[in-house]
């Protein structure tokens, strides 16, 4: 009777040692044997690179080839998989992937901003390699929605896709509505519980989610990742008053990710959203993540879970290293690159949908005759009207829903309301979704 065959280690080298590449290095070591018998032979670390080699970072790494230049390790170590954690679109992290798969050595990342920019041109270069370049940790942390994306629901042209894809944004909204805090007192607390960065620009305004959309919509309609396609808008401008307000009238506020394909195009967005309580998404709070999908045969799909932190983030990166080890390599977006078509953009005013509206306004004669006339020359409907009580001359909230109303004539409404001296500040307007 013939030995089992044994078959060589999976060298890997890892680039950038962060909150991810510590993790990740912990799962080797812990679930070595478990990954072993799930890969069909170990997968194991040859070299490692970062800025620091003195930080102290939790892990033993005196095992471990070490680099001072990624780009470096990328073409000279020996490895067969490089696994880039640095992050940026640009810089030392674009320049490790191409090295890498100039090298001949297959790359896993979790960099979305990179694959949102120039993911169609580092998949060409893997293609004609013969090489894989995977990133399940790039989109919703723990959650494998790139392998249900890809290979799970390659049965199905998908209808439409929405989620809740930043932590940061989801917590402060969270936490806003459970403890009627403004934003910028949860923005501050977020910042020192280390769940938003000293600069939150990228999360807050919509521009990490927009980037983990595009990848999102490249997998579903098989389209190249084009940012440009992405209307962003962040939560800056959601208010403890718009919170109160969206839960009086039955709905919670969530940034959401949304792609739907109409007759226009594919339209893709990034806004702050009121959905109804019974909508899947509405009770996925705090720093949690979660994608709905709508096949035409698997029908909806809700994934939920841990969207960001070292052990997910690291799960999923070791996700990709089991499926490299087993041979399992994959078109990047699905299909091969040359198959990807750019389709139209449906143009967000085209919108046809419910809002909400919110108009800080001097309590005075006529103002509210002001605001029926701009709907009506624009032929928008309200559906209902909320005014709380103030003392004449005061400043008072007067909040509209719309009944389904195309967008563009929407905002023209709202720019000649937002004309009038009798505004105090620019009108406050929220998608309502019907999920």
């Amino acid at each position: 009777m013939n030995a089992p065959r044994s078959l060589s280690p999976l060298k890997v080298a890892i680039a950038g040692l962060g909150t991810v590449g510590a993790g990740t290095i912990r799962v080797l070591a812990d679930q070595a044997a478990l990954l072993t018998a799930r890969a069909g032979r170990p997968v194991v670390i040859s070299a490692v690179s970062a800025r620091d080699r003195a930080r102290e970072r939790g892990v033993d790494l005196s095992a471990f080839a070490w680099f001072d230049d990624p780009v470096e390790m990328a073409k000279r170590a020996e490895a067969d998989v490089v696994v880039e954690l640095i992050g940026g679109s640009e810089g030392p992290a674009k320049a490790v992937c191409e090295a890498a798969l100039g090298a001949g050595r297959h790359v896993v990342t979790a960099n979305k901003a990179l694959l949102a920019h120039h993911g169609v041109a580092l998949a060409q270069l893997a293609e004609e390699k013969g090489l894989g370049l995977f990133y399940e940790a790039a989109v919703a942390g723990g959650i494998p929605i790139i392998k249900a994306m890809r290979e799970g629901l390659a049965a199905n042209d998908i209808h439409s896709l929405h989620g809740i894809l930043n932590g940061t944004c989801n917590y402060i909204l969270t936490t806003m509505r459970e403890t009627g805090r403004d934003f910028e007192d949860v923005l501050s607390e977020a910042q020192e519980l280390g769940y938003a960065e000293a600069d939150p620009t990228f999360d807050i305004d919509g521009i990490d989610a927009a980037h983990k959309l595009a990848i999102l919509v490249s997998l579903a309609y098989r389209v190249p990742v084009d940012l440009d396609a992405v209307t962003i808008q962040g939560i800056r401008h959601i208010s403890a008053l718009d919170i109160d307000f969206a839960t009086e009238l039955g709905y919670r506020i969530k940034l959401l990710a949304m792609a739907h394909k109409g007759a226009g195009g594919i339209e893709q967005r990034v806004s702050p959203v009121m959905v109804r309580l019974d909508a899947p998404l509405a009770h996925v709070e705090g720093v949690y993540n979660a994608v709905v999908t709508e096949g035409d045969f698997v029908g909806r799909n809700v994934f939920e879970g841990r969207g960001a932190g070292a052990g997910p983030t690291a799960s999923a990166v070791v996700a990709d290293l089991i499926d490299i080890a087993r041979g399992n390599i994959t078109p990047v977006f699905g299909v091969p690159v040359g198959a990807l078509k750019a389709q139209p953009v449906e143009a967000p005013d085209g919108h046809v949908g419910r809002y909400y509206v919110r108009l800080m306004v001097v309590d005075r004669p006529g103002v509210f005759a002001e605001v029926a006339a701009a709907l009506r020359d624009e032929k928008v409907s309200m559906e209902t009207i909320v005014q709380r009580a103030r003392d004449p001359g005061e400043t008072v909230p007067v909040v509209m829903t719309l009944h389904d109303t195309e967008e563009g004539a929407m905002v023209r409404a709202l720019d000649r309301i937002g004309a009038s001296d009798a505004m105090v500040e620019p009108p406050r307007v929220i998608r309502i979704e019907t999920f």
